[in-house]
């Protein structure tokens, strides 16, 4: 008998982008070291943050390190994967840890990603994968311009950016949907507008993780163990960041 490939899920947390950041890195080494399962998980950033590439560095506008928003300042955070800047304030981000995907870096993006092309579609929008840009790197802000790692909606505008980090066979992808990000903290962090609503009203945000959730057990075919960060974990996790 085929065993069941259980994955398992941590409900929807809110808290800092450092903290979220180190989750996600204590998880994949978990996985990688460990025997930790594949994991999914959802999340928002709380305080509102900025997050960077791990190439980006100090390569970004220099104003970044004195925003502020409603009285508190916005923190500017490392991701431990690629990709440009991007605001989190308004958005759902994703998270996926797991040794079960084969290929390159582009198989592999679309092999996570169908998760949310599928999910999304049941919740009444169509995604595809946006394409290489030559222009992507010169700008900060990772939704300027759409990648093939990106799922675009079908006026052309992105909806998803991905970042992804590969050790090995082992995983971490990880992406921001852009949902209702406050247009005035937008153009101050990018000067410029965010991208167009897709959808006039999005789903409750129970209902898009309820939804996407059981579109990647479709689509991973497995079978998910909700187990929310025991105290223990959140402490380990807490002390290795210091």
């Amino acid at each position: 008998m085929k065993p069941i490939n259980q994955w398992r899920f941590i409900p929807y947390l809110q808290c800092s982008g450092e903290m979220q950041m180190a989750i996600d890195k204590w998880l994949l080494t978990q996985h990688q070291q460990c025997n930790h399962p594949s994991t999914l998980r959802f999340y928002t950033w709380n305080p509102p943050a900025i997050s960077l590439g791990v190439s980006q560095k100090k390569k970004y506008p220099p104003h970044w390190d004195n925003l502020q928003w409603q009285g508190k300042s916005i923190d500017v955070v490392h991701r431990p994967s690629g990709g440009r800047g991007v605001l989190h304030q308004g958005d759902l981000t994703y998270s996926v840890i797991s040794s079960q995907f084969e290929g390159n870096l582009d198989e592999v993006y679309r092999q996570i990603s169908q998760f949310l092309v599928v999910g999304w579609q049941k919740l009444g929008l169509e995604l595809k994968f946006g394409k290489p840009h030559r222009q992507y790197l010169k700008s900060s802000n990772c939704f300027a311009l759409a990648t093939n790692a990106d799922l675009i909606d079908t006026k052309g505008n992105k909806f998803i950016g991905s970042a992804q980090l590969k050790r090995d066979k082992f995983i971490l992808q990880h992406g921001s949907m852009v949902l209702n990000p406050n247009p005035q903290l937008f153009q101050r962090v990018f000067n410029t507008f965010p991208p167009q609503k897709t959808l006039t009203q999005y789903p409750s945000m129970n209902r898009i993780i309820k939804t996407l959730t059981l579109s990647a057990q479709e689509t991973f075919k497995c079978q998910f163990v909700e187990l929310p960060l025991s105290p223990e974990e959140i402490k380990l996790i807490k002390n290795l960041n210091n």
